[in-house]
């Protein structure tokens, strides 16, 4: 099973939910977590993983032989986003806007391009309270995670369960993680910006066709308007966690929830579940 974790905004708490929903099913399933969002990575933070196997990321990118070009224009047409431009006697590449879909250079009638790789990033797989942990990390002043998302969701082995952290927001990178889940888990907050980004997150997951539930974090900070939404939705709200000032410390220690505080552990066996549940009830509807 794929679970993923995501949310409308940052700062919810879907990396306290991700590695506390590992760490509780590590005794129990082959768990892997991996941790998508490729821009900030942090999970290993919390579960500090020791790192067997580092490679680097590439992609292909368009490299012109000027001789050869004959300045139609082609490659230019076929680029959907904007990496060449074709003037009558000159040609510009701009790398950082290349999504590395090979277009320009198959589709070149004077076999004037070809593709060289360039480095975007990297990735990273270790072990940790035996959970297998991967993640990968963008490059500094590279523009484009999905890439990187790619790789990283490669090593999912389907015979295990797979926990992704996935970017807050719901831009290209978060689709892309998200995609292909079994069931997505929305972590938010009460509050009037958590509802509006949660409702922007409800969409995109309706949007992609995967069933998905609520985990309300700091409750009780906010108002009832969360709740009513999900109610109207209804989505399931699957788990509650507190505004809780020991949690707070724990978490700006880089203390995992259930490592600080076992209880909670009992509580993320339930969540999964739940969630376990409402995946075979929507199989058996197929």
């Amino acid at each position: 099973m794929i679970i993923s974790i995501a949310s409308g905004k940052g700062g919810t708490g879907k990396t306290m939910v991700a590695t506390s929903l590992a760490l509780s099913l590590a005794d129990k399933k082959t768990v892997q977590l991996l941790d998508c969002d490729v821009e900030e990575p942090d999970a290993h933070i919390f579960l500090k993983p020791s790192f067997s196997h580092r490679e680097a990321v590439s992609i292909s990118i368009p490299k012109l032989d000027e001789e050869k070009c004959s300045y139609c224009g082609k490659c230019a047409e076929v680029c959907a986003y904007n990496a060449i431009a074709v003037f009558p006697e000159h040609v510009l590449v701009f790398p950082e806007l290349c999504h590395g879909c090979g277009a320009c250079s198959y589709l070149c009638p004077e076999d004037a391009l070809s593709e060289v790789n360039k480095e975007v990033g990297i990735l990273e797989t270790g072990q940790s309270n035996g959970i297998e942990f991967i993640h990968g990390r963008l490059a500094i002043g590279e523009a484009m995670a999905t890439p990187i998302i790619r790789e990283v969701k490669k090593h999912i082995n389907q015979e295990q369960l797979a926990i992704i952290d996935v970017a807050p927001g719901t831009s290209c990178p978060v689709v892309e993680a998200v995609k292909d889940s079994d069931f997505c888990l929305l972590v938010t907050e009460p509050t009037p910006f958590g509802l509006n980004d949660l409702k922007l997150a409800v969409g995109m997951v309706k949007k992609l066709g995967i069933p998905h539930g609520i985990v309300i974090n700091r409750d009780g900070a906010g108002n009832s308007q969360l709740e009513e939404y999900c109610a109207e939705q209804g989505i399931p709200i699957l788990l509650r966690v507190p505004l809780d000032i020991e949690i707070a410390r724990l978490y700006s220690r880089g203390i995992n929830l259930v490592e600080g505080m076992p209880e909670w552990r009992e509580a993320f066996t339930r969540l999964y579940d739940d969630i376990e549940q409402i995946v075979l009830a929507r199989c058996e509807e197929r």
